[in-house]
């Protein structure tokens, strides 16, 4: 990508957002940011300061958006997104009428509608726009991004999703992103369960983990797990971004969202009470592949 964006607002450097950010500022004119701890912020303009865009950081996130055509949130949870864009000091407090918020963060439909509701009260757009693809997605650019909100804020953002997303769609009206999110994550976690249990059955039966795995991912077992997860599986190697204390999150929001939908959830339950179990054995910053660890 080429095109030159305007200015941008990025509230949260974790290990999404920080390389999200980066993305950004290889395009933007500016990117100012604002991160909790102070000194990842420092470590990130002492990185991309001789980017394209004139980098800076702010000292409390209504300072970051006070200048920025669209503002991104990339945080943990609902309570850290309310924190950073509706307290005194959040980005709301500080964005211009007609300018654009969009949030990456996994949160629930709840929590996107309040901050669309807060957003439209003072002229701003909105996007619920949680990212799949991992640490890795988010290094290499190629993250996949399921987006919720009115369509001229889309077009308006695609070209900001271009610098750090390989696919990105409008699912429906503000939530759908979140909803979305939470079908990919109830499609994950059985894949990883039936995965787990695969690897687990061939290294009882003797068999070369690798070999086997080389063979059924040519066929109907394909997936993106067993393509990237399964032989570091096999290696009893867990370090690979996202954490059994984030997927849980995301599967307890998923699983309340199915009551209210009264939509039914067996194996997405059942796979929530086995990643508590990963957290017993002191696996909570282990990767989700690591269900493997419970059947050991």
């Amino acid at each position: 990508m080429s095109e030159q964006i305007g200015r941008v607002a990025f509230i949260g450097l974790g290990v999404m957002g920080y390389p999200m950010a980066g993305h950004l500022a290889k395009h933007a004119s500016s990117v100012t940011v604002f991160n909790r701890n102070t000194a990842k912020a420092t470590q990130w303009l002492e990185e991309h300061q001789d980017n394209a865009a004139q980098c800076a950081i702010a000292l409390t996130p209504m300072d970051a958006a006070a200048a920025a055509d669209v503002v991104f949130v990339c945080v943990g949870n609902d309570d850290d997104v309310a924190q950073v864009v509706l307290d005194d000091t959040g980005a709301l407090a500080g964005m211009a009428s007609g300018s654009l918020l969009v949030d990456h963060t996994t949160a629930s439909k709840a929590l996107a509608e309040r901050v669309g509701l807060a957003c439209a009260a003072q002229s701003v757009g909105f996007l619920d726009a949680p990212v799949s693809g991992g640490q890795a997605g988010a290094e290499n650019g190629a993250l996949t991004v399921m987006v919720g909100g009115a369509d001229a804020d889309y077009q308006r953002a695609g070209p900001y999703f271009d610098c750090f997303a390989k696919k990105h769609a409008l699912m429906g009206e503000v939530g759908a992103g979140q909803l979305t999110k939470m079908v990919n994550q109830i499609c994950i976690a059985g894949i990883l369960q039936g995965l787990s249990e695969g690897v687990h059955f061939a290294q009882r039966a003797g068999l070369e983990v690798d070999a086997v795995v080389d063979v059924i991912s040519q066929g109907a077992a394909q997936s993106w797990q067993m393509n990237n997860r399964a032989q570091t599986m096999a290696r009893d190697e867990y370090e690979f971004g996202f954490a059994v204390d984030w997927m849980r999150k995301d599967l307890n929001i998923a699983l309340d969202t199915a009551k209210q939908l009264e939509a039914r959830l067996p194996l997405t339950a059942l796979v929530d009470q086995f990643y508590g179990d990963v957290q017993t054995l002191g696996g909570g910053r282990w990767d989700t592949s690591s269900l493997l660890k419970r059947l050991q």
